[in-house]
């Protein structure tokens, strides 16, 4: 595969002229018709009446009488936004409107933008708790570790409504589909290739996860943190391990032949790189690059600057290399995936997202890839492809009835119908207003 030239940075400043010209990314419309003030008696007081009342003789009813089978809270503290850091909640915000506008075009899905002034994650689950009766499921965005793992958890435990956290299960259903595909060009099996994970954080923990599911060998994997490999005679991970479970649980599992050193040394001899740690560039090296095995696959995904440039792990003698922009080849990016989980959840009313809607979520976005045709440069379909969307949806729907997590089963051929109609209606709306004049 020929290095491709990096593309031209946007011009600075204009993605902030173009938020302020828009005064931000979403807005609310109504989805009844008003065609007179008449209407009103309907909509609101009295006739709102009779929709209350239908709720207090049975609870299910918010789901045909409001949008909440529709509406997804998009949650966040700030915490951990993008490749900023620690910026807070306010700053957060157009990243969370950002996630709001992408459910919508992309799934047909409504979501709200909620950042909350707090890092205490017992506070953060208590708010989400308060807030769950007016949504459809939760969408837990940009929390730093370890607390997003414990928030996560505590959610799923305690709602009976879907809860996700992007930047784990997200990340990790694109990552599985992509590296699918990435193994089938390369002529690998998970069973067999020798996996290194650079960076423990959110996003690698539930790769991890999914890739044993999966059926790859904990054995042969090689994990790297910010000190370095991770073994289990890594005592600095021993004792911090109440608070960081899941990477003493990596330790204790992953790397068989003991390897000790950095970055260079668990990519020694490695088939796949999996890179979700600091922006770079020059995180990892070229000759890192070079050292691992033939044909390597390498997913450098750090925002907003992968750890490596496409072409630098190219020419070093990469086969497939993948990041998480939309502006190079191969975008891996939690994008992909949420729109139709969430599409797919909602139009079941699934009591939960579960690693087995997820790994069926990556199984159907592998598989529409390969009916496009593969490529070392086209591993995944494009983010707005709206028949991945669909896919996505169908397999988790799918699979909440298998796991006997629906509320409305729905055979698959209806799931397909009812998100290409959400995703058209959302699209034919956002063009109409914009031929009108109505949108920055």
């Amino acid at each position: 595969m020929r290095a491709p030239a990096r593309p031209p940075a946007p011009a600075k400043g204009e993605a902030l002229l173009r938020h302020r010209a828009a005064g931000g990314k979403i807005q609310m419309l109504p989805k009844c018709a008003v065609r007179g003030a008449e209407d009103f008696a309907v909509w609101y007081t009295p006739g709102v009446a009779e929709a209350c009342r239908a709720i207090v003789e049975n609870a299910d009813a918010a789901d045909e009488c409001t949008n909440r089978a529709n509406l997804v809270a998009v949650v966040s503290d700030g915490t951990r936004v993008l490749g900023l850091g620690d910026i807070g909640p306010a700053a957060g915000l157009p990243v969370m409107e950002g996630k709001a506008l992408l459910f919508k075009y992309l799934g047909g899905v409504d979501a709200v933008p909620i950042c909350l002034d707090t890092k205490e994650p017992d506070e953060i689950v208590k708010a989400v708790q308060w807030l769950a009766p007016s949504f459809g499921a939760i969408n837990l965005e940009d929390i730093a570790q370890p607390k997003c793992f414990r928030v996560l958890a505590a959610l799923r435990a305690t709602l009976r409504i879907p809860v996700w956290h992007d930047d784990q299960q997200g990340t990790a259903t694109v990552v599985l589909a992509g590296l699918t595909n990435a193994l089938r060009i390369t002529g690998r099996r998970p069973e067999t290739a020798r996996i290194a994970l650079i960076g423990v954080g959110a996003a690698n923990v539930a790769v991890y996860r999914l890739l044993v599911q999966r059926g790859a060998d904990p054995r042969n994997i090689v994990a790297c943190d910010s000190v370095g490999t991770l073994h289990p005679d890594r005592g600095d991970i021993e004792r911090l391990q109440e608070t960081f479970p899941e990477k003493w649980r990596i330790c204790r599992e992953t790397n068989a032949a003991g390897r000790t050193g950095k970055i260079a040394d668990a990519l020694q001899g490695a088939d796949v790189c999996l890179a979700f740690s600091t922006p770079g560039p020059g995180i990892i090296q070229p000759p890192w690059i070079a050292a691992m095995a033939k044909d390597a696959i390498v997913f450098a995904c750090a925002n907003p600057v992968p750890e490596i440039w496409p072409d630098e792990a190219l020419r070093a003698g990469a086969r497939v290399v993948a990041t998480g922009r939309s502006d190079f080849a191969n975008q891996v990016n939690n994008s992909l995936a949420f729109p139709g989980v969430f599409r797919g959840a909602l139009d079941v009313r699934a009591r939960a997202l579960t690693e087995g809607m997820a790994l069926a979520a990556a199984d159907a976005l592998a598989a529409h890839a390969v009916e496009l045709g593969l490529r070392d440069d086209r591993i995944l379909p494009p983010m707005d492809d709206t028949e991945a969307v669909v896919r996505i949806a169908a397999a988790v729907g799918m699979q909440a009835q298998a796991e006997r997590l629906a509320r409305l089963p729905r055979p698959e051929a209806e799931l397909r119908a009812l998100a290409r109609a959400a995703i058209a209606r959302s699209r034919r709306s956002t063009e109409a207003l914009a031929e009108a004049g109505l949108l920055g």
